[in-house]
């Protein structure tokens, strides 16, 4: 297939809410906000013997002398003439119809990362690498959790350019990224921009036992220009190193606004291993509904006004939670209008580890917890500190 500009963009309709006043896209279908704090989506596997990219934080792009440019344009040429080879456009048929998105090559067996949605249905890919060459592509494994897939086309390996994973947890905002993709069908299109904003959440595509919505934790918020296309395309640092997966866009008109969302690498870095050797994931579960202890909340409880923690407002019933003691809320306080559970445990730290807000509950059980693993849980409860042993359990399916 030659390069063209398809006439129907990619929207796959996850779900659709208004969050301040606009739309969430997950740039080519629909996804729901919330400000609900869930538990953890993603566990790390431990050991695996899957080949992936080595996490690299150093690893500068290699600068070629280009005549006639200054040295930030010489920068994102080589940047882009390096890295769009990793990029390919992908072509989904399903029942529904036709769609399209972005992914990038992971390893030198096949496997391509991109988004869950993108290829959510799918009876037919076609992936188009950057030199017009096509290939078909077979479903590896899906994770509704973080939104992320793993298909893998039979291409021999020197064909194959394989992206280097960066440290998401090294970023920090006002950072300048690049986004290569294929929005709206145009192939190997470059956009620039800097990380707006760090911790921020998505919604998952399932909800816990008690009905509330999982989350996807740590979303990098950008300002790059990303449209309905980008979905599954790589988010790169200045290193060339791929920091983020982009996922979502808030827009009230279906395009780029300045407000895009990208999984973090740290995240794929997880998941993906487990989709190429399971074809699924297992979810870490603490087995609680909590939100992030507020000044008001911490008065109407009692506490000094400056306590910071997250505050457990239901705990699932046989749950990891449950087994190791902890306790949810014990009644309702009105607060500026609002009705609101307090009196449960305050989670301060997870092993030795501040917890100041639920992000900082959330990113730890992510990025450096398993299924089976034993965690140490410093709380205060009813005023009094103490400190409490859960084992984690796989998420209920």
């Amino acid at each position: 297939m030659s390069k063209q500009l398809f006439t129907r963009s990619f929207i796959l309709i996850v779900m659709l809410v208004t969050l301040l006043g606009c739309g969430l896209l997950p740039l080519g279908g629909e996804a729901t906000s919330t400000n609900t704090s869930t538990e953890p989506l993603v566990v790390p596997v431990v050991g695996s013997a899957i080949e992936s990219p080595v996490i690299q934080t150093d690893t500068p792009v290699v600068s070629q002398p280009i005549v006639g440019y200054t040295e930030e344009e010489a920068t994102l040429i080589n940047l882009y003439e390096q890295n769009n080879p990793s990029v390919v456009h992908i072509r989904v048929l399903t029942n529904q119809g036709g769609g399209e998105g972005s992914g990038f090559v992971y390893d030198t067996q096949g496997h391509i990362i991109t988004n869950n949605h993108v290829v959510d249905g799918a009876q037919q890919i076609v992936v188009t690498f950057d030199d017009d060459t096509q290939a078909a592509a077979t479903v590896v494994g899906t994770d509704v959790q973080s939104d992320l897939a793993v298909i893998r086309v039979d291409v021999p390996a020197n064909q194959l350019v394989p992206v280097t994973l960066g440290d998401s947890e090294a970023l920090r905002v006002g950072q300048t990224v690049i986004a290569i993709g294929n929005p709206f069908g145009l192939e190997g299109t470059m956009t620039t921009g800097i990380v707006s904003a760090l911790g921020r959440q998505l919604p998952a595509g399932s909800t816990t036992p008690n009905g509330s919505q999982y989350v996807i934790p740590d979303i990098v918020q950008t300002d790059a220009a990303i449209n309905p296309g980008n979905s599954g395309g790589p988010l790169f640092n200045l290193q060339g190193e791929v920091i983020g997966v982009n996922t979502a866009i808030e827009s009230a008109v279906r395009s780029s606004s300045g407000v895009g969302y990208a999984v973090p690498s740290n995240i794929v870095a997880n998941v993906v291993p487990q989709l190429i050797s399971s074809g699924r994931v297992q979810h870490p579960w603490l087995g609680i509904s909590g939100m992030t202890l507020s000044t008001q909340v911490a008065e109407a409880m009692g506490l000094n006004n400056s306590q910071r923690g997250v505050l457990i407002s239901e705990v699932i019933s046989n749950g990891p939670a449950a087994q190791a003691g902890l306790r949810g809320a014990t009644r309702q306080a009105n607060l500026d209008g609002l009705t609101l559970p307090i009196g449960g445990d305050v989670i301060t730290s997870v092993d030795g580890r501040p917890v100041d807000e639920f992000d900082d509950l959330l990113g730890y059980i992510v990025q450096h917890t398993q299924v089976g693993q034993t965690v140490s849980l410093s709380v205060l409860r009813d005023g009094q500190p103490m400190t409490l042993n859960l084992t984690l359990a796989a998420r209920p399916s």
